[in-house]
């Protein structure tokens, strides 16, 4: 063998060597606990969709999956945590719909460019609930009350201000040829607030997921006059689509997903994401979901990618139309 044979046969054993010592360290990925940040409270509904899916992980990956809270400024806070951790797979994150809106909203630069995106899990999409005795007993008749009365006669709330619900009924009333601003937005804490002030008179629409809403509608103090889904929710089956409504194929909603810092390893992605879909198809997760009447909704990394682009530019468009655009 000549001596360039020989330096190309040694090139080739530690190309192979290093490929091979690289191909052990992913498969013993993960060695060592997960963390999963969730950029809002403890106990509320994003918290424990985390939880859940972290148990139905952790049965997955072998490893243990610790769920830390990192809240403040509108859930600035625990998204930057996300996306400024180490990529390495050992500290991923929940991230929520908020990603599409607070760029938006001057309040951060972090768009969903700076994730790395493993797969969406869930889709709560907006319903319009009403008091049970409130003047009107279809999405229609609200709509046209809404057309015919003098700006600020109705007031909604369920959100703060830029909030997810609150961009889900503006762009739902543009939808309709109805100017956002023709209903008065009433900044609150949340949608269980808000449903709170519904049924004692003090609000007139919250628009939110259905499931928020549940309790007063069990209770028979609220109704919800449609949704902004593809379908209805098996959950919530007497409840109608707003296409069966009023013919309108708008539907909008708030999404979670597992996402990391951008620049995550290929083949680590890959091994999370099949773990997660795992998870997802899981009894612990899908019976939970089931039970508290949150929408399942799964996309793998590339669908996720794409989803949270388009949502971006929608919610970007409603933003700017209601002119809080910064």
């Amino acid at each position: 063998m000549t001596a360039s044979n020989k330096k190309t046969a040694l090139k080739g054993t530690a190309a192979a060597l290093l490929l091979a010592l690289s191909g052990a360290a992913f498969a013993e990925y993960p060695e060592k606990p997960i963390t999963i940040i969730v950029p809002w409270a403890a106990g509320g509904g994003t918290d424990a969709t985390a939880r859940t899916i972290a148990s139905a992980l952790e049965e997955e990956l072998g490893q243990t999956i610790n769920v830390v809270n990192r809240t403040g400024g509108s859930g600035v806070v625990g998204h930057t945590a996300i996306s400024t951790a180490k990529p390495d797979g050992y500290t991923l994150g929940l991230i929520t719909g908020e990603t599409n809106m607070m760029h938006w909203l001057g309040l951060t630069d972090l768009t969903y460019k700076d994730f790395t995106p493993i797969g969406q899990i869930n889709f709560d999409y907006s319903g319009v609930q009403v008091a049970e005795d409130a003047p009107f007993d279809s999405l229609d008749q609200l709509l046209s009350s809404i057309k015919e009365q003098p700006a600020g006669t109705y007031n909604a709330s369920g959100t703060g201000l830029g909030g997810v619900w609150h961009l889900a009924f503006a762009g739902f009333l543009l939808d309709q040829g109805i100017e956002p601003n023709k209903v008065t937005w009433i900044p609150s804490q949340g949608a269980a607030p808000a449903m709170t002030e519904l049924v004692s008179g003090g609000i007139d629409i919250v628009p939110s997921s259905v499931p928020e809403a549940r309790s007063m509608i069990e209770a028979g103090k609220a109704q919800s006059l449609g949704i902004m889904a593809p379908e209805r929710l098996d959950s919530f089956p007497d409840v109608p689509t707003v296409k069966e409504a009023i013919g309108s194929d708008y539907t909008i909603g708030e999404w979670r997903g597992i996402a990391g810092p951008k620049g995550m390893d290929q083949a680590i992605v890959d091994k999370l994401e099949s773990a997660l879909e795992a998870a997802y198809n899981s009894e612990t997760y899908q019976g939970f979901m089931a039970k508290q009447g949150f929408g399942t909704e799964w996309r793998n990394a590339e669908d996720f990618e794409t989803m949270m682009g388009e949502m971006d530019q929608e919610y970007g468009n409603i933003i700017e139309s209601i002119g809080l655009k910064k």
